[in-house]
């Protein structure tokens, strides 16, 4: 038996054991029925056993804690759980970004430690039931503790510039996504509709990591980051004198959706010259080679 069939299989037993266990669309949603439909039909032998779907399936969770409402988004990676863990991003709003960040590291490190090998998705449902509140309950209060005292070197900031690459973006909730969380994380940049589809966001390096764990976990046919500019900011008084800061470095002013003489038969084609000039405008012009390969004009 291949290896990606072994995985397919055990996949496919755990979504139809997490669909018995959360039967409502309340309580679990597919988010790809297709990417489903394509792993069941691989599965039970009705495509070609040398030829693995190539979607990904994904679903989210949605669970209630103490009154709090918590997302559990995961994606299956096509070697899990033989190779790899899945993609699990949490969300709560009852949690900061900072809480968020090290509740993602632990549940990591717990599933590495306790899963490997083995489907997890129940088992970081579990922990996170057992665990949550730990986060919630922290006081902000804590939060002064943290704060600069006099003397002590500021933390080190990063700004960081994602060039996202994907398949196609035509979906209005996609689209609305992008624009509403680049403008909640503080991101400038833009983002082309069409095939292919186009983002860029800058900004500080945690706000654009951010971004990035929310995009890719939407159900898309390819998406990647395919080239991230990252630029480590001085600390206050190290005598370098640069002057950088996260404004400095933007290259865009806000965030926008930008168009560019769409046409086709579906009007889904941007003009590539158009938006190799755009590019130029903005002084990045060069990510359009690492983008189509070729030199723009």
């Amino acid at each position: 038996m291949s290896s990606h069939l072994e995985c397919a299989e055990a996949q496919l037993a755990e979504i139809d054991l997490l669909t018995s266990m959360f039967p409502t669309v309340e309580e679990l949603e597919i988010t790809d029925q297709l990417a489903l439909a394509e792993l069941r039909d691989y599965v039970e032998g009705s495509a070609p056993a040398d030829h693995p779907p190539p979607s990904r399936p994904q679903f989210t969770i949605k669970q209630k804690l103490e009154g709090v409402d918590f997302l559990v988004c995961c994606c299956y990676p096509s070697d899990y759980p033989n190779v790899v863990l899945p993609e699990i991003t949490v969300r709560c709003c009852g949690l900061s970004r900072a809480q968020q960040t090290e509740l993602h590291s632990r549940l990591g490190a717990y599933l590495t430690e306790s899963c490997q090998g083995e489907v997890c998705v129940l088992a970081a449902v579990d922990w996170l039931k057992e665990n949550l509140q730990d986060f919630l309950g922290k006081s902000s209060s804590a939060a002064p503790a943290a704060q600069k005292t006099p003397g002590s070197p500021r933390p080190q900031e990063a700004f960081s510039r994602l060039w996202i690459y994907s398949h196609h973006i035509y979906n209005k909730s996609k689209r609305k996504n992008i624009l509403e969380w680049s403008k909640e994380l503080g991101l400038s940049g833009f983002s082309m509709p069409g095939k292919p589809g186009i983002v860029c966001v800058e900004g500080p390096q945690s706000a654009c990591e951010e971004f990035w764990s929310r995009v890719k976990v939407l159900t898309w046919k390819k998406i990647m980051i395919r080239h991230r500019e990252d630029v480590r900011l001085d600390q206050e008084g190290d005598g370098s004198g640069t002057g950088q800061s996260i404004d400095s470095l933007r290259k865009f002013t806000g965030f926008e959706e930008a168009m560019f003489d769409p046409h086709g038969n579906r009007g889904n084609h941007m003009d590539l010259g158009q938006l190799y000039h755009f590019l130029n405008e903005k002084g990045c012009c060069d990510i359009f080679q690492i983008y189509f390969g070729i030199e723009g004009r």
